[in-house]
């Protein structure tokens, strides 16, 4: 199903079994009663770290490289599929904390406020120069009088929404997210469902683009110009804008946040396309739903729909087989897996429930044998070039 289409049907859909071995706690029949609990696959393996992975300073030629290498998406503290309370969500983003997480994405269009607001309530007594937080432009939030149709984000703030690719809107749009987050500054904008999967959009994505190109794009590098903000670019489901801005006239995104695009089970297209290109402008990545939306964390959801690909189930039987042979889980190896690229700068998992922060983090942790790197390059899961941990 069609990513937009299945956003209006999410928080009704009913889930299928689980196929991984070793799945913790909540295996109801009820897919929203599965949302709200969260489901936390047991951790495999050795513990051989001790914190969480950083980043140095930026090489010669890249253009901006976070601090911190793993951080916390926030589409679940915005409500996604199923509503979590303040109190849950402000646990969620402590338990992050506590464990040593300094990154956090968020958005507008995340329960339409709701993430930037719990976001920026859990921040506000924490040192500005401690933690990193990036947000999106793209819409333009305005109050509602009338109650909004049911859509993924389940009991959100009633706030209707306008596409704004502009100058003006961009700056609208970063403005009433500092007011939500309570901060004087972001550091890293990205901008928003800019692309050819986004039939929500009101005209052609290029069409857009091209509004981007002389507005939001423009706009968005003066605010860095400015310290309002330090870098910017795009944050999206297909590659299409952020290759667009990186071979033609544009101005040259910073970082760009890819979600649905890089996995331990679906990497091909970005290793021999989309990676390429934006290196060879320096530009670097963060890899959005590490875990396939859940789908490599035990849940039957991926990248949004509860129709699985056939490709994607029997992947994930054959890596949860190997996995098994090494005594390690898949979640463990999907997270590392999306960090090993020397491109990618961060990857996000998100969480809505403590335990699941807790495990992503235990899993930057174990050490993964070199032997089960080399069985999944033999059984062809991974590609013979895909980089892995060292």
């Amino acid at each position: 199903m069609e990513r937009r289409k299945f956003l209006a049907l999410a928080a009704g859909s009913a889930a299928a079994t689980m196929v991984a071995p070793h799945l913790a706690s909540a295996q109801t029949s009820s897919f929203e009663a599965q949302t709200v609990q969260g489901t936390v696959m047991a951790t495999r393996g050795k513990i051989t770290g001790t914190t969480l992975p950083m980043n140095g300073p930026a090489a010669d030629g890249i253009r901006y490289r976070p601090r911190f290498r793993f951080g916390m998406g926030g589409t679940q503290i915005g409500n996604i599929f199923a509503p979590i309370s303040d109190a849950q969500a402000q646990a969620t983003l402590q338990a992050a904390w506590d464990s040593g997480v300094r990154h956090f994405d968020t958005s507008p269009f995340y329960g339409h406020g709701l993430s930037e607001h719990r976001l920026g309530a859990f921040l506000r007594d924490k040192p500005r120069d401690a933690f990193l937080v990036s947000t999106k432009v793209g819409r333009v939030f305005h109050p509602s009088r009338q109650p909004l149709a049911p859509t993924l984000w389940a009991e959100k703030l009633n706030f209707s929404y306008e596409y704004a690719y502009t100058a003006e809107g961009a700056r609208r749009s970063v403005e009433d997210s500092l007011q939500r987050l309570g901060l004087a500054s972001i550091d890293i904008v990205y901008i928003h469902d800019l692309g050819p999967e986004n039939t929500e959009l009101p005209q052609p994505w290029t069409r857009a683009y091209e509004i981007a190109r002389t507005g939001a794009m423009v706009e968005l590098e003066r605010m860095r110009n400015e310290g309002l903000i330090k870098a910017w670019g795009f944050g999206i489901n297909r590659p299409d804008a952020a290759i667009k801005a990186a071979t033609d006239d544009a101005p040259t995104p910073d970082i760009v946040l890819l979600a649905c695009q890089y996995s331990i089970i679906d990497h091909e297209e970005a290793l021999e396309h989309t990676f390429p290109a934006l290196a060879e402008k320096g530009i670097t990545v963060t890899v959005g739903t590490p875990l396939n939306d859940g789908f490599l964390g035990g849940r039957n959801r991926y990248h949004f729909s509860d129709k699985l690909p056939a490709r994607a189930v029997e992947k994930r039987a054959r890596l949860a087989a190997v996995a098994d042979r090494h005594g390690i889980d898949i979640r463990t190896a999907a997270l590392q897996f999306a960090a090993a690229p020397s491109i990618v700068s961060a990857i996000i998992p998100g969480a809505r429930v403590s335990g699941q922060v807790e495990a992503n983090i235990e899993s930057m942790k174990v050490g993964i044998p070199r032997a089960f790197w080399d069985e999944l390059r033999n059984e062809q899961i991974i590609l013979p070039e895909a980089p892995v941990p060292v």
